[in-house]
């Protein structure tokens, strides 16, 4: 019996010496905005999030899996949100490559659709996202039944994202400087005298 009380005991000890060791003095004196809402709204421009590269679940690997990097440079993102602009949005999260709409309905009858985007790469493909649709519809009594619809609207919706986001692909190439520059044999950048001028 005492060696079971001195086991916990020790295992009691252990575990606070552990959980102490592992606390350091916070450095107050370097860029630490207080307010919670600025942090925010910081880490969002910048496309920090929970599961984005240097993030609590986040890898420090910038092509790790599962990490994406969204935000408004991002084209497949600014499509989506150009091409469902007549709709408020519910739930937009930029770090984990989603959005939602609010429930739409064009007519004040009974049904209203909800459209979900949800982003899987970062590249500029079919298979990058996935669109689904949810139909809303209400009985006299306020009881609402939800299910998902199978139609070829988001087909329409995720082919108009990809036409939108390959526009802006290449607008945003065409206005990149090293492009205009690469040698058509190789693709390489020729750079004169220190690397930091073109030739």
């Amino acid at each position: 019996m005492n060696f079971i009380k001195l086991l916990k005991y020790f295992l009691i000890i252990s575990f606070i010496f552990s959980t102490l060791s592992g606390c350091k003095k916070i450095d107050w004196t370097g860029d630490f905005e207080p307010d919670a809402k600025k942090r925010a709204r910081k880490n969002v421009k910048e496309g920090k999030g929970i599961t984005s590269p240097g993030g609590i679940f986040g890898s420090n690997n910038k092509r790790g899996g599962g990490a994406f990097e969204f935000a408004s440079s991002n084209e497949l993102w600014r499509a989506s949100l150009d091409t469902l602009d007549f709709m408020s949005f519910s739930n937009v999260d930029y770090s984990g490559g989603l959005l939602i709409t609010d429930w739409y309905s064009e007519t004040k009858n009974n049904q209203s659709i909800k459209i979900t985007v949800r982003f899987l790469s970062n590249e500029i493909r079919a298979d990058g996202l996935k669109v689904s649709l949810h139909q809303r519809i209400c009985g006299s009594n306020n009881s609402c039944a939800i299910k998902e619809v199978k139609s070829s609207l988001s087909e329409e919706i995720k082919s108009t994202i990809l036409r939108k986001a390959a526009v802006l692909k290449k607008i945003k190439d065409e206005k990149d400087p090293s492009n205009n520059y690469k040698d058509e044999v190789t693709g390489e950048i020729t750079w004169c005298g220190d690397g930091k001028v073109i030739c």
